[in-house]
């Protein structure tokens, strides 16, 4: 919704979207099939506000490839950036880092480490540590280019962990992880190893802070997102969108209202349901 529109009518949508098999697809990484909707998106002042597993050094180029200027959530919801001029004062609790405002929700890497150390006598024969893998394996594990996997290695505040034992065996070594303190989310490739957060809560500190600084208007929340890891944020959203995947199922949700799916993968799939949420009819709508 435009500035003006917004103060007519005191309403304002704030999408968070997950970025890899969701607003991007999963296997070229490529976001073609979503410009046409996001423009107009943007064109009316809906923030598009990236929710993802990635790390402030790759959402500093992709927010210049996706033409996004607003805030944006890193490694599952362990820190937001603020860019200064998204909200009109000093977030709560905020600290200003590298040009934005940062609120971070967990500890850093080393301590998360720490932790790996500590069970991988038992464990080790069974996972790949991040940190541990050289850039080629992590391009073979991710299909990422040699920059962007340059980018994905500069981890602040989590690991993760690539899996290669049963589902039974990762049972238990969740269950070992979290009696050690660890919060462990499945994202679509890795186990990520970090603090008590979670996109869910990242989102809802976001939105919070927002209506805090902006009394008088109502806000509304849209989540995309395709695997486990989003599971949080598409539960406290006031609308839920799960993206097919190629690679798997929908992710199950506890919710039973104001739940979409798209039917296309990907980038396809974020922009069907969106231009079905908020179509261009909206805007005519509002502006007569």
């Amino acid at each position: 919704m435009n500035n003006e529109l917004m103060r007519i009518y005191n309403r304002q949508v704030l999408i968070f979207t997950d970025l890899d098999g969701t607003l991007m697809d999963h296997y070229s990484y490529e976001h073609k099939d979503a410009k046409h909707c996001m423009n107009r998106l943007l064109g009316h002042s809906i923030p598009i506000i990236p929710n993802t597993s990635k790390t402030f050094s790759e959402l500093l180029v992709l927010r210049k490839r996706l033409k996004l200027n607003g805030p944006f959530i890193i490694e599952n919801g362990a820190a937001i950036y603020i860019n200064k001029n998204f909200l009109p004062e000093k977030p709560k609790g905020a600290l200003w880092q590298e040009g934005f405002w940062v609120k971070s929700f967990s500890s850093k890497r080393n301590y998360w480490l720490g932790l790996i150390k500590k069970v991988t006598p038992e464990y080790g024969h069974l996972f790949e540590s991040f940190s541990k893998m050289s850039q080629e394996r992590i391009i073979e594990l991710t299909g990422l280019s040699v920059e962007d996997a340059l980018l994905s290695s500069q981890r602040q505040f989590g690991e993760p962990l690539f899996w290669k034992g049963t589902d039974e065996e990762l049972e238990g070594f969740i269950a070992v992880l979290r009696r050690m303190g660890s919060h462990p989310v499945k994202g679509g490739r890795f186990l990520h190893v970090g603090g008590d957060c979670n996109k869910g809560k990242a989102l809802t500190w976001l939105l919070k802070e927002y209506q805090r600084q902006h009394k008088n208007i109502t806000v509304s929340t849209i989540a995309l997102g395709d695997g486990k890891n989003d599971i949080a944020m598409l539960e406290v959203a006031d609308t839920a969108v799960r993206i097919a995947s190629p690679v798997n199922e929908p992710p199950e949700l506890q919710r039973t209202t104001k739940i979409h799916t798209s039917s296309l993968h990907g980038p396809k799939g974020w922009a069907e349901v969106l231009e079905q949420l908020i179509p261009e009819s909206t805007f005519f709508a509002q502006s007569k």
